[in-house]
């Protein structure tokens, strides 16, 4: 291995192991991969081109953001070419050390009151991720919190907790460990989405893997070797070590969570091997003194679809937990937590007809109204706009994987387009479900919500209207011009200021609703009001920076095409 890929390596698990103990996600494969980039010396276009991404995208979204959450871990600005340097020189004051797999080990979280309430410009922290337990900002589910903190002090306890991306799976999986070490268990959190592909693909791997990971996370030297054996199989060795190993060196109760259990879905073999062994561990307890000490969580974004036995399926035994969209009296919570008491009963029910209770789109809605930087009349406008919509980032990562399965696309442009619930094939309702795309009605599915709809439902084109005014529509090629113009413009005359929608009005002439329909490039415009947009920018389009409506583009063009085209 080179210097630099030792370098990078080791750099790369000391800022993982940090965010880890600020009980903040890892970096993802996506981020390692584009600070790689970075850290190579590579062009933005270079590291987009590697990576499958838009260089703009690179350039003014991602690349962005991830430097930013780079400097508030360090404590100092990061930027494109001072990256590398400050991040070894972080690494090398922590040492380089490769540490074991850090348990959470999260503080009781404090007493919070109306009193308490700040606003949002006082706290700055952007809502990604797991709710960090000291923050005011966590919504409960009443009374699901007190449910799983009762049933997690029960004998061979199991809890199973469902619901789509980005719902509050981890926040609470989160608050259940903390419970937990308060009551002096020993806990664990195990993510199946960080595990190699070749490890939870193989099921003597996987299991290999389960009992080394949670005996090194107990700091026990592991012993596979002494308990496994080819003649009884990796099933029967695994249960043979954790009672003679595991469950025998612990005096006190061992609650396990297993979290992205879906992950196993993907491995159909695996799955039907590993599942039932975790309901047997289940029962196991009902007749054991010594498995009574395991307590398992199992979390997961979809219902399964590996076909089980009833009686071996871990999926309808102990207590199941199905976390939904926030309701109205929760998002007027979050929102006097937020300091914005102005919002009432019509502005909540508009957010929630947008984005469904969405908690992460809520959070994210109210973060940039207590921020000030928008109003809630130009959030609803803009929410699914691909240029400067606050859900711009959210809706790119769902256009990236459909983009990826063309007939998962498909499926749920057919879901956005239908005006009733309609009936998809399992594998289609259960991958869309587990996304947030789509909510489950009995048997059949329709939308999550209105963004979604707004976003990924077949372009309507009114053909009276297209022949009348002749429309256009910007390509990204046309749309990157128009974004350069309009920076270099912000920076020569605005002071590096970014332009208000009521501002380009002005100096338009035209109305709000119309330069967003440009912005957007999404929709048809007239030629003439094109023209005065771009004349304000000194910009000339070519041939290949616009098309027309004939040539329109299906599901979340805006956000999925490369080209436009």
């Amino acid at each position: 291995m080179s210097e630099d890929a030792f370098n990078f390596q080791s750099t790369l698990e000391v800022i993982n192991t940090k965010l880890v103990e600020q009980q903040a996600r890892p970096l993802t494969d996506s981020e390692i991969s584009i600070l790689r980039g970075v850290w190579e010396d590579k062009t933005y276009t270079q590291i987009a081109e590697e990576n499958d991404y838009r260089p703009n995208y690179i350039t003014n979204v991602f690349a962005p953001e991830l430097l930013h959450r780079l400097s508030d871990l360090i404590g100092q600005t990061v930027r494109k070419k001072n990256c590398r340097q400050l991040l070894e020189n972080y690494a090398r004051r922590q040492g380089f050390s490769s540490p074991a797999p850090v348990l959470l080990a999260p503080t009781p979280l404090p007493a919070t009151g109306p009193s308490e309430y700040q606003p949002v410009s006082a706290v700055g922290r952007y809502p990604t991720g797991a709710v960090p337990l000291d923050s005011r900002f966590y919504i409960e589910r009443s009374p699901v919190e007190q449910q799983i903190y009762q049933e997690i002090k029960k004998p061979g306890a199991l809890v199973r907790i469902r619901a789509p991306k980005e719902m509050g799976k981890s926040s609470l999986l989160l608050r259940l460990l903390n419970y937990a070490q308060e009551q002096d268990y020993r806990t664990i959190n195990l993510n199946l989405a960080q595990i190699d592909s070749d490890i939870i693909s193989d099921q003597t791997r996987f299991l290999r893997w389960l009992c080394a990971t949670v005996s090194r996370l107990l700091q026990l030297e592991p012993k596979l070797d002494d308990y496994w054996d080819e003649d009884i199989g990796s099933k029967v060795s695994c249960t043979l070590y954790f009672r003679g190993f595991i469950l025998s060196q612990i005096d006190r109760p061992l609650v396990l969570a297993l979290d992205e259990v879906n992950q196993l879905f993907e491995h159909t073999a695996v799955a039907k091997d590993v599942l039932p062994l975790l309901r047997s561990w289940y029962e196991e307890a009902k007749r054991s003194q010594l498995w009574q000490k395991l307590r398992l969580v199992v979390v997961h974004s979809t219902e399964i679809y590996v076909p089980l036995q009833i009686t071996q399926s871990p999926f309808n035994v102990g207590l199941p937990i199905l976390l939904e969209g926030f309701n109205k009296t929760q998002v007027q919570e979050l929102a006097k937590r937020y300091g914005l008491d102005w919002l009432g009963d019509q502005e909540v029910n508009q957010l929630i007809e947008l984005v469904g209770g969405h908690p992460a789109l809520i959070h994210l809605a109210l973060y940039h109204l207590g921020l000030g930087d928008i109003t809630l009349e130009e959030l609803l406008q803009s929410a699914s706009n691909p240029v400067y919509g606050i859900y711009r980032n959210h809706l790119q990562a769902h256009c990236t994987t459909l983009k990826a399965q063309g007939e998962l696309a498909s499926a749920l442009q057919k879901v956005m387009d239908a005006v009733e619930p309609i009936r998809l094939e399992p594998i289609a309702t259960y991958k869309l479900s587990s996304m947030g795309l789509v909510k489950q009605v009995e048997n059949k599915v329709s939308p999550s919500c209105n963004l979604y709809r707004q976003v990924f439902s077949t372009p309507k084109t009114d053909k009276n209207t297209a022949v009348r005014v002749r429309g256009v529509v910007l390509t990204h090629k046309g749309l990157e011009k128009l974004r350069q113009a309009k920076s270099d413009l912000e920076w020569a005359e605005n002071g590096g200021r970014r332009f208000t929608l009521e501002e380009l009005s002005e100096r338009t002439t035209l109305a709000v609703d119309t330069i967003m329909k440009v912005l957007a490039a999404e929709v048809k415009v007239d030629k003439n009001t094109l023209k005065i947009f771009l004349r304000t920018f000194n910009l000339t389009l070519e041939a290949g920076d616009y098309y027309c409506p004939a040539k329109e583009g299906g599901l979340g063009s805006s956000y999925a095409s490369e080209d436009g085209e």
